[in-house]
């Protein structure tokens, strides 16, 4: 009995020497940490460009001005951050600014309607900057005025300076802009100017204005001074004393022109963001046409204000010197309406 445990033990106890599918299942999990060290290795080496990459961005999120939360991102395009040369915006800085263009014809409300967006407290709006023709002498000098404006560098009485949060100026359609369309679109795509279109449908009014207002720069009706607008009934009164004869072989032909232009700028720049405001529809309901406008410009509603005066009001009959002529040249054509409406 002792033998056989003996004999049992020492069997026990022997240590057999390794197959040789250990060996081959040693070598594949060998190989298959192996593996897994690459792996993991790799995720590493990502995790850390991702970190330096994320660092770089971070970087470049500081130096670019941070968006607010509640912006709708797809207005970004429209929000600017200049850094003018001539001031310092300072605590300001961090503030978008929106551009702006008022595009109008001469007598039609703009000086009227721009002094409206000027009592708003963030709205810079610096008159007709392409009147002198030096500044629209071509296409890179109208790019160069309009950069200057836009990076808040143009002084005038209504600059805002750094506390703007809306730039712009009137920019009449005999002043360049017809003449260089394609550029000028191109301009206020790329840097994203929002167009405000302020028209007159009653061109006979605007008309009647138009010859009124270059009589009074020789006349100088109002005590030998030549003004466009006025801020009193009295002044108005003097100023549309003044009844302009038409000339009534032309009439028809001009008030088409007009009637043209306007068609043409309105399709020139209509892939631009804006919006078209009619100075009858402003007379009538002022406050509901400027709460569209703050709107679209996405400025704080307030109570805008103006002291100009409309100067030619009442029946066209009584600013006509030869109404009858003109009555019965535009009676039964498109544009018979003209006539009687007080706008």
């Amino acid at each position: 009995m002792a033998e056989i445990l003996c004999s049992f033990n020492k069997d026990a106890l022997t240590i057999k020497p390794p197959k040789k599918a250990s060996f081959v299942l040693r070598l594949m999990l060998s190989a298959f940490a192996m593996a897994c060290g690459i792996y993991i290795c790799s995720i590493c080496l990502k995790q850390m460009n991702m970190q330096n990459t994320n660092t770089f961005l971070l970087f470049d999120d500081f130096e670019r001005p941070c968006y607010d939360t509640v912006v709708d991102r797809s207005q970004i395009p429209y929000l600017h951050y200049p850094k003018p040369k001539t001031f310092n915006r300072a605590e300001c800085a961090g503030n978008p600014v929106r551009l702006f263009a008022i595009v109008s014809m001469q007598r039609s409300g703009s000086g009227w309607f721009e002094t409206l967006l000027n009592s708003h407290v963030n709205v810079s709006s610096n008159g007709e900057i392409f009147g002198p023709k030096s500044r629209r002498d071509n296409a890179s000098t109208i790019v160069k005025t309009l950069d200057k404006v836009y990076n808040l560098d143009w002084f005038t009485s209504s600059s805002k300076n750094e506390c703007s949060a809306a730039i712009g100026f009137k920019w009449m359609l005999n002043q360049g802009l017809m003449q260089h369309p394609k550029e000028i679109e191109q301009y206020f795509n790329d840097r994203g100017v929002n167009v405000i279109f302020l028209l007159r449908r009653n061109l006979l009014r605007r008309l009647v204005s138009m010859l009124a207002n270059i009589y009074d720069k020789d006349a100088k009706l109002l005590n030998g001074v030549h003004v466009s607008h006025v801020h009193s009934d009295e002044e108005a009164s003097l100023l549309s004393k003044y009844k302009p004869k038409l000339n009534v072989t032309s009439l028809k032909s001009d008030l088409r022109g007009m009637e043209s232009t306007a068609i043409k700028a309105l399709n020139y720049f209509n892939s631009t963001r804006h919006i078209i405001i009619y100075y009858e529809d402003l007379i009538k309901d002022p406050t509901q046409k400027l709460i569209e406008v703050e709107d679209f410009l996405k400025l704080p509603q307030m109570n805008l204000t103006s002291q100009q005066v409309k100067i030619h009001k009442g029946a066209l009959s009584e600013h006509i010197e030869n109404f009858d002529e003109v009555n019965k040249t535009l009676s039964g054509t498109a544009y018979e309406k003209f006539l009687q409406a007080d706008y």
